[in-house]
């Protein structure tokens, strides 16, 4: 297939380009941030609010799917950065989705959008009542209606983890904090937000084998949760990261890591994905460990 991927250069985005390569499709993109090479993809820096130059580039790449991975994703930060939020991840989904009209699209929604649901009525169904409770949320739920009116395949993606994932989420900060503690360049206390919402951790390798699945025969104009189907506490994912590093630390709660509002708990039912033959082939703790290896890696190339 030739597959365009807005956010090219993300942490989905770089994952999903290799493996697209890697089986043999067409691949082109362009994100926002400086870019790096990335071998087999053609790969542009682009903005996305410059909507007359998505449309010119999703023209000349020519592709038969658009995935449009590209957005803000931060929750925490989405509270002090709204009007962001908005313009990117709605008026710029706007101007992508008119721009890749009449071709398949996939579009990268977020479980964030389910809002807050008692646990005894998880794992969440695709035909949950949305409840956005942060304007990242709200952003997605805005986006992810429109899509389905251009008639894309809109994926609710629940935790993808994994290498490459930046340090403002909560497990690779926790990797590299531990790192540095490791290396004794700091001192062995681990500063942390709220351990205590439970959430629905995919490894980042089975987000791409999802996309791919779903680029290839997701139902147009339908909406699939991307989700192991398994809640892991915050609390219990950093316990096991402990472990895995075998560093010993102190943990200290840091208000300024705190969100305004954290959804207690977010878990997935998957069962219209693993129907197309898709189906979670790692766990949370090899994420976890890939983590600690990279963030071991990165710490000893500064040192």
């Amino acid at each position: 297939m030739r597959i365009f991927v807005s956010g090219i250069s993300g942490f989905i985005g770089r994952h999903l380009a290799a493996e697209l390569c890697a089986r043999g499709d067409e691949v082109c993109g362009f994100s926002s941030d400086p870019v790096a090479p990335l071998s087999g993809a053609r790969v542009f820096e682009h903005d996305l609010l410059d909507t007359a130059g998505v449309a010119r580039l999703i023209e000349r790449c020519d592709p038969e799917v658009v995935v449009h991975l590209a957005g803000l994703s931060h929750v925490g930060e989405s509270w002090k950065r709204p009007g962001d939020y908005y313009r990117v991840n709605f008026e710029g989904t706007a101007a992508l989705l008119r721009a890749a009209a009449g071709r398949r699209l996939v579009f990268a929604s977020s479980a964030e959008v389910y809002g807050c649901v008692p646990e005894d009525e998880q794992p969440l169904g695709e035909d949950r009542v949305l409840d956005p409770r942060s304007p990242y949320a709200l952003t997605k739920a805005c986006a992810e209606r429109l899509a389905l009116d251009f008639g894309a395949v809109v994926v609710r993606s629940f935790n993808a983890v994994g290498p490459g994932q930046s340090r403002h989420f909560a497990l690779p900060s926790f990797a590299a904090q531990l790192a540095a503690v490791r290396r004794r360049e700091r001192e062995a206390v681990l500063r942390v937000g709220d351990l205590s919402p439970r959430r629905d951790f995919v490894h980042v390798a089975d987000v791409v084998d999802a996309y791919r699945t779903l680029a290839e025969r997701g139902e147009a104009g339908t909406v699939y949760n991307l989700a192991s189907g398994v809640g892991t506490s915050i609390a219990e994912a950093l316990d096991r990261l402990l472990r895995i590093s075998g560093v010993e630390a102190r943990v200290e709660r840091d208000e300024s890591r705190i969100r305004p509002v954290d959804i207690p708990a977010l878990v997935g039912d998957n069962r219209k994905l693993r129907a197309l033959g898709w189906t979670p082939a790692r766990d949370l703790d090899q994420a976890l460990d890939e983590l600690w290896r990279e963030a071991v890696a990165e710490s000893a190339a500064v040192g």
